[in-house]
């Protein structure tokens, strides 16, 4: 059996962390590939190294004097080493990268060098192959990332070895240039290497249990979810639940491979399983509550508006004409109300207005702010009856207006759209009627 192991920045943030993860390696020899971050804050009013390394290249870019920044960074990676009685020395790694700033290198490379310099400590700890990542993660020329080109450099590179740690969070350019995913980048080094081995498990490590049914900032120590599939999961990531960067999700995915969201701190809890499909019944009805505020709703009102031909076209036209995406359009006989970002909408609001005038005619425009969208998911509501009168009535009953519902044809998921004084209370009601209240 193959693993993929990921830990993420707080499982890594201090020698003591670092222990931790040589445990839970080592007590298994199925982990064979690791994918480390770059250390996390150890406590809440520290900063991650990777922050560090933003503010010091800042100061180099600028032409200031960026040693005393760049020795702070060292003492961090030092702490751990000395920490963990190793004898390496990163000397040698911190003159290049004090040449590299001073040369301007990019804010990708700065960036990148957290993941790169854990990622040597790492092997060194452990005993395995140091790969660095710039020489399997591949990029194109115009900064798009390379799949196939990166799915045979793993391959190859990884066939033979033993125990290999790669880098999270970066990759390269052919002509060597250090190109970054976005922030959380290193889940998805790990689910490439997890393609790239064949492996039977990704192990995303973390700190927290896996997947919670709902925002525990809002629900007061909600159950976690133990199955969930990829389908559930890319729903409640694009309505703002994060434990994992929802790009990870596609390279095993294509490969039928499960991803275990796990504690670091806590390695004894099972945490997450995340599957392609599965035939276990849920717990309960729904998988997960998710939910994002700072929308704004445009209600286009024309009479006879369904005998119109290619009027949905021509209001949606004008959103696209003005850069702008589209959430969410519920319709009726004589109205359409599309649901958009506030933040991309408001600096655009009267060129749609005027636009949408001069498209259709409409009788009437109304907008509404500050509303925001919360999804219900899970798979277990397609064989479940009621559960749209449920949420009626557990959010009538927290006396919270409806302004919009929409459930897809695949019955995996429903959203409501409420005011955003009444988000919470409407998660926290949600909550309690389908998970603490057992039909």
């Amino acid at each position: 059996m193959k693993k993929v192991v990921k830990f993420g920045g707080s499982s890594l943030a201090s020698a003591e962390q670092f222990q931790k993860v040589g445990n839970i390696i080592h007590a298994d020899a199925s982990r064979k590939y690791v994918v480390p971050s770059a250390p996390g804050k150890r406590f809440s009013s520290d900063t991650k190294v990777t922050d560090m390394l933003y503010g010091c290249y800042e100061l180099a870019v600028s032409g200031e004097d960026f040693t005393q920044k760049l020795e702070a960074i060292k003492a961090r990676y030092q702490q751990i080493i000395d920490g963990l009685s190793l004898t390496i020395s990163l000397d040698g790694e911190f003159e290049t990268i004090y040449k590299n700033f001073s040369g301007k290198a990019g804010r990708d490379y700065a960036a990148s060098r957290g993941e790169y310099l854990n990622g040597i400590i790492m092997a060194e700890y452990l005993g395995f192959e140091f790969i660095d990542a710039a020489l399997v993660i591949r990029f194109r020329e115009d900064g798009t990332f390379d799949d196939e080109t990166t799915n045979e450099l793993l391959a190859e590179r990884l066939k033979d070895s033993c125990g290999a740690v790669i880098p999270g969070f970066y990759g390269s350019k052919e002509d060597e240039t250090i190109v970054t995913f976005s922030r959380g980048g290193s889940d998805i080094t790990g689910s490439l290497v997890a393609l790239a081995v064949k492996a039977d498990l990704y192990e995303n490590w973390t700190d927290v249990s896996g997947f919670l049914i709902a925002d525990p900032r809002i629900v007061k120590n909600p159950k976690a979810i133990e199955t969930i599939t990829y389908k559930e999961l890319r729903e409640l990531s694009y309505m703002g639940a994060s434990v994992l960067h929802e790009d990870a999700i596609f390279p095993v995915r294509k490969a039928g491979i499960p991803i275990n969201i796990r504690n670091t701190n806590a390695p004894e809890d099972e945490g997450t399983m995340i599957v392609e499909g599965t035939c276990r019944k849920p717990k309960y009805t729904i998988t997960g509550i998710a939910g994002t505020d700072g929308f704004v709703s445009i209600t286009v009102e024309k009479a006879m508006m369904n005998s119109e031909i290619g009027f949905c076209r021509k209001v949606l036209q004008v959103f696209e004409e003005n850069n702008i995406s589209i959430e969410h359009m519920p319709s009726g006989i004589d109205t359409m109300t599309i649901f958009v970002h506030k933040d991309v909408f408001e600096d655009k609001e009267q060129q749609v207005i005027s636009g949408i005038h001069k498209a259709v005619n409409p009788d009437h425009i109304e907008l509404e702010t500050d509303l925001a969208l919360i999804a219900v998911v899970g798979r277990g509501m397609k064989a479940t009856r009621g559960t749209a009168g449920r949420i009626f009535s557990a959010l009538a009953h927290a006396h919270i207006n409806v302004k919009m519902i929409d459930q897809g044809s695949s019955e995996l998921n429903i959203i409501i759209g409420v005011r955003h004084e009444d988000f919470k209370n409407a998660i926290r009601a949600l909550y309690e009627i389908f998970v603490e209240t057992l039909i």
